[in-house]
């Protein structure tokens, strides 16, 4: 992999982890982000210091995905040949309070993405779903066999969109595209909207922490160099048709073009309140624990059936989570020092 690689979202959490392993790779990168605030811009710059302090061949520009004439401009200027597009805007609660800005992200941001890609005969693009798209089915582990059908939020609307999207660019224009589907990432530089996160600073700050559906809940929890690892394998497994598909008898883990999704996630379903015994052990500190009904758009279970991921690009994400934990917290104690 000589050729540049776009990545879009670069200054959240998985472009950060993602753009530094393939910095040190001696891989090209070149990224966007719109740095919007729906979380600490201070610790997207943060993120993005940290890259520039590697010396590699990065280049970083501000704009969003939605201003087609932007993407244009940096398609001209670099030449990228992978992309791999993590620009979204997140959070299942908040998209059921801000649906239009989820529409606008996700959906138009992302129909850019394609016709990029497009023109410009992109060799192949990976692009983040989520776990959410699974929604009401209960049917575990998830596979990318079972039906994505019944979302129970505008997030996992707006993932299941993109799916749909990619296929059908991959249909009319061959365009070789990957969807994974991400399962709970957390770990260092994460983001302060996630649970592990939110826990972490209530806990060290003797404030109560809220346990959705009175803590039962269970998560399939992935670390994010883990998730790195298999963003890297799979953009070099460029996707081709599956010259066996059967359309009278369809496989959604499969198509005629060259379009695939994948799981990604640790193959572990860990319940909440064991979480939490886990981080308490690790910051020494009891947490204080509000008990509350499931919320709107959330589910109870997630967990990840992972075969396909690991037939094809010989991995599987294995980090433990109190081992992922530690790591988290030691990288908290240094950024806020606490």
């Amino acid at each position: 992999m000589k050729e540049t690689v776009f990545i879009t979202g670069g200054a959240g959490f998985i472009g950060y982890h993602l753009i530094k392993k393939l910095i040190i790779n001696n891989i090209n990168v070149v990224a966007v982000d719109n740095l919007n605030p729906y979380y600490s811009i201070d610790l997207k710059r943060a993120r993005l210091d940290e890259l520039k302090k590697l010396n590699g061949k990065f280049n970083f520009h501000c704009g969003d995905i939605e201003d087609l004439s932007f993407i244009k401009e940096i398609f001209e200027k670099y030449k990228p040949k992978y992309v791999v597009n993590l620009a979204a805007q997140a959070g299942v609660r908040y998209s059921i309070e801000n649906p239009s800005i989820f529409l606008k992200s996700n959906i138009n941001g992302f129909g850019n993405i394609l016709e990029i890609c497009k023109d410009y005969k992109i060799a192949h693009l990976v692009y983040a779903s989520s776990s959410s798209v699974y929604g009401g089915n209960n049917q575990l582990p998830y596979s990318e066999k079972n039906s994505v059908d019944h979302p129970v939020s505008i997030y996992a609307a707006s993932k299941k969109s993109n799916e749909l999207m990619a296929h059908a660019y991959s249909h009319l224009y061959s365009l070789p595209a990957t969807g994974l589907r991400f399962f709970t990432v957390y770990g260092p530089w994460g983001r302060p909207d996630m649970s592990y996160f939110l826990f972490t600073k209530a806990i060290l700050e003797d404030k109560s922490i809220d346990l959705f559906n009175y803590g039962e809940m269970r998560r399939d929890f992935t670390f994010v160099d883990d998730i790195v690892e298999s963003l890297i394998r799979v953009m070099k497994k460029i996707p081709t048709s599956n010259k066996e598909f059967n359309k009278n008898n369809p496989d959604s883990s499969s198509s005629w073009a060259p379009h695939r999704i994948f799981n990604i996630g640790n193959s572990n379903s860990i319940n909440l309140e064991d979480f939490i015994s886990t981080l308490e052990e690790i910051i020494g500190k009891k947490a204080i624990k509000n008990y509350l009904p499931m919320p709107k758009g959330d589910v109870q279970y997630t967990l990840a059936e992972t075969k396909l991921l690991e037939n094809h690009i010989n991995f599987k994400p294995k980090t433990k989570l109190r081992d992922g934990l530690e790591k988290f917290f030691n990288w908290y104690r240094y950024y806020y020092k606490v």
